[in-house]
C-alpha cells in the first residue's frame, strides 16, 4: 500500500489524465465472447492492427482476411467486425479474430437462408471423405458428392475456389454442421425451365418426335421438347419385352403419347401401347378354353415357360403342366427359347391379362394306360430305396411308384429291404392308383399263406396241432404249415394253463404243440393262438364227461382214462 508522503508526490498532471481515461472507459461497454465493430489503425506486413476503443490496441493475423480477398480491400479507418474473445489477457494484450466474427455471421445468416432456402454463394475449397468443403462467408459447410451435380462428374477442377449458387439442406446447431447442395439448386432452376415447358404439353397428347436419351433394363428415358420423360418396360407393347435395349437406339425418334404429368414432380410417363388396341380386349371371342393352339416360346424361367399367342399376348406353361410324370420338372429340360409348340388353353383372366395354359395336355397321358394294367404284373427298375420302401419306375410308361416293405414279403420285415440295390429289375403287381401315386406288391405275386386256414377249413375258436420253430424269451414261434410259410407267434403267457408251467424253455424246435385260434382277422392280417385256452377247452369236455372229479388235483389223463376203460370193461361183462 502505498504511503500518504508517495501519494502527495504524485504529479497533479498524472491524476488528471487517470482520471480521464478512467471515465472513457466507463463508456466503453465491452463484453467477452461478442462481435464488436473495430477500426483499422494500420496494415503491417503480417497483421492488421484495430482500435477497438479498448485500454489498447487489437492485432489481427493477415491470414483471416485473405480467404475472401478481404485484405485487398482495407484502409486505414476502414470499419470491421472483430470477435472479442478476451479484454485483457495475462499480458495485458486484447484477444480478438476476425475469422470467429465472420464465422458467427455467417451461422446467423445460413440459419435464415437454411428457413428461408435461399441460395447463397459458396467457395469449394477442398476435398474430403464423402464429398467437399464449400466456404460459404468464411463458414465451412460438408457438400456429398451426390450433391454437387445433377448428375455424377468425373473431374471437379472447374468448381474449385469459383463461386456457386448452394442451398442449405441440413444445419445441425449443436454440432455446428452444414450440408449443402449445388444439385438442389440446378434442379430448382431446372424445374422451373420444366414447369414452363410442361404448360404447352398435356397428358393424352400424340407426339411424333419424341428422342430417345438413354435406356435401362426397365424403361427408355426420352426427351419431348427439352422435358425429361420415361417409357417403362411395361408400356412399350401389350406384349413381354425382354431388353429395351433391343427395340431402340440412342438418338431414335419414337411416336409415344403423353399419358401421365405428375404436377408435383414435374416427371412425365410416355407410352407406346397406349397408340394400339389392346389385344385383350377380345381376347375370349378370339381363343376358346380347352381347344388347343400353336406358338413360340419366348422365355423359360424357374416355375414354367412364357408362350407367345399372338402379337402382344402371351400365356404360361407352368411347370406342373409341362409333363404328365414329373409335376416338379425343371421348364427347361422339356422345352427350349424359340421353340414352336401346340398347346392347350386351361383359363383366361381379361381382368389381369393372364392365360394358362398346358403343354402335357397336347402329349399321350401315360395315366390313362396305367389304369388299365391296374392288378396287372409289370417290371420295375428300382430308383431309390429308403428306409421303409422302395420306389421304381414302370420302364414302358415312365410312371415311378412305390413298393412298401410290408408289401415284399407276409413277414413284413424290413430287413427285406437289405435284398435289394439301386437299378434292380423286379416284377410286382399293381395294387393302387390313386391322386397319381402308383402303390405295388411283390408279395401279392406269391400265394398268401392265410389262404392255409380256408384251405384247411379251420376257423375262430379251432384247436389245431402246430410244429415249434423258435423258441424265444417271450413265448415260442410255431409253423402251422409244412412248408413253414405260415409262422405265429405264441406269448409267453399263452402256452400253459398254469402260469407256473408257461415257461417257453421247455419246448424245442420240431415239437408238436396244439392251440386254439383265439382271434383271426385276414384283412388286417391278424392270427393269435393259445396253448392255454387249448387246454381250458380240453378240462371242459372232461369235466363234461367224467365229472368234476376228473380235475382234482392228484388226478392225471392216464388215470382218467384208465378209469375210463375199467367202467367200460365191467359193463361189457
Amino acid at each position: 500500500m502505498k504511503s500518504e508522503t508517495e501519494t502527495k508526490n504524485i504529479n497533479p498532471l498524472h491524476k488528471e489524465f487517470k482520471s480521464l481515461l478512467d471515465n472513457d472507459f466507463k463508456d466503453r461497454k465491452l463484453k467477452e465472447n461478442e462481435v464488436i465493430n473495430a477500426t483499422v489503425v494500420e496494415i503491417t506486413k503480417n497483421f492488421v492492427i484495430v482500435d477497438c476503443k479498448a485500454k489498447m490496441e487489437g492485432m489481427i493475423p493477415v491470414e483471416e482476411f485473405k480467404n475472401d480477398d478481404e485484405l485487398s480491400k482495407l484502409k486505414i479507418g476502414s470499419k470491421i467486425e472483430v470477435f472479442l474473445e478476451r479484454i485483457e489477457s495475462f499480458k495485458g494484450e486484447i484477444i480478438i479474430s476476425r475469422d470467429k466474427a465472420k464465422k458467427i455471421k455467417a451461422w446467423k445468416k445460413m440459419e435464415s437462408v437454411f428457413e428461408s432456402q435461399e441460395e447463397v454463394t459458396g467457395y469449394i475449397t477442398g476435398k474430403v471423405k464423402g464429398g467437399f468443403i464449400a466456404n460459404v462467408d468464411g463458414l465451412p459447410c460438408f457438400m456429398p458428392s451426390s450433391q454437387i451435380d445433377v448428375k455424377p462428374l468425373k473431374r471437379i477442377d472447374h468448381l474449385l475456389n469459383t463461386p456457386i449458387k448452394v442451398l442449405a439442406t441440413r444445419i445441425d446447431k449443436s454440432r455446428g454442421n452444414v450440408c449443402v447442395s449445388r444439385r438442389a439448386v440446378l434442379e430448382k432452376s431446372k424445374n422451373a425451365i420444366v414447369s414452363e415447358a410442361l404448360k404447352n404439353i398435356k397428358e393424352g397428347d400424340i407426339v411424333n418426335e419424341a428422342i430417345v436419351k438413354a435406356t435401362t433394363d426397365w424403361g427408355i428415358f426420352l426427351d419431348i421438347n427439352g422435358i425429361d420423360a420415361l417409357l417403362h418396360v411395361s408400356d412399350l407393347s401389350h406384349g413381354r419385352v425382354k431388353k429395351p435395349s433391343d427395340l431402340v437406339s440412342i438418338g431414335q425418334k419414337l411416336k409415344v403419347k403423353i399419358i401421365k404429368i405428375d404436377e408435383k414432380t414435374n416427371r412425365v410417363s410416355a407410352s407406346i401401347k397406349a397408340l394400339t388396341e389392346d389385344p385383350y380386349e377380345n381376347i375370349d371371342k378370339k381363343y376358346k378354353i380347352g381347344e388347343i393352339y400353336s406358338g413360340t416360346v419366348t422365355k423359360i424361367v424357374e416355375y414354367g415357360c412364357f408362350v407367345k399367342i399372338e402379337d402382344g399376348v402371351e400365356g404360361l406353361i407352368h411347370s406342373s403342366e409341362l409333363d404328365w410324370t414329373n409335376r416338379n420338372i425343371k421348364p427347361s429340360k422339356i422345352l427350349s427359347d424359340g421353340q414352336n409348340i401346340n398347346f392347350k388353353i386351361v383359363n383366361i383372366d381379361k381382368d389381369t391379362k393372364r392365360i394358362s395354359l398346358s403343354y402335357k395336355a397336347t402329349l399321350p397321358n401315360p395315366w390313362d394306360k396305367l389304369k388299365e394294367k391296374m392288378g396287372e404284373k409289370v417290371k420295375i427298375k428300382i430308383n431309390n430305396i429308403t428306409d421303409k420302401a422302395i420306389f421304381g419306375e414302370i420302364s414302358e410308361l415312365s410312371l415311378t411308384g412305390m413298393l412298401h416293405y410290408k408289401e415284399i414279403s407276409y413277414q413284413e420285415n424290413t430287413e427285406d429291404l437289405k435284398k435289394f440295390k439301386k437299378n434292380d429289375e423286379l416284377e410286382v403287381k399293381i395294387i393302387e392308383i390313386k391322386d397319381d401315386k402308383i402303390k405295388f406288391s411283390k408279395r401279392a405275386l406269391e400265394k398268401d399263406p392265410l389262404d392255409w386256414f380256408k384251405e384247411n377249413k379251420k376257423a375262430l375258436g379251432d384247436i389245431i396241432t402246430t410244429r415249434v420253430h423258435e423258441v424265444l424269451k417271450t413265448g415260442v414261434k410255431v409253423s402251422l404249415d409244412k412248408d413253414k410259410k405260415l409262422i405265429v407267434m405264441i406269448k409267453k403267457n399263452e402256452l400253459a394253463k398254469d402260469a407256473s408251467a408257461a415257461r417257453p424253455e421247455v419246448f424245442s424246435p420240431g415239437n408238436a404243440l396244439d392251440a386254439k385260434i383265439i382271434e383271426l382277422d385276414t384283412q388286417l392280417r391278424r392270427v393269435r393262438l393259445s396253448v392255454k385256452s387249448a387246454q381250458l377247452d380240453e378240462e371242459k369236455t372232461l369235466i363234461a364227461k367224467f365229472g368234476e372229479g376228473a380235475t382234482k388235483s392228484g388226478a392225471t389223463l392216464k388215470g382218467i382214462f384208465e378209469k375210463a376203460i375199467g367202467k367200460k370193461k365191467k359193463k361189457d361183462k
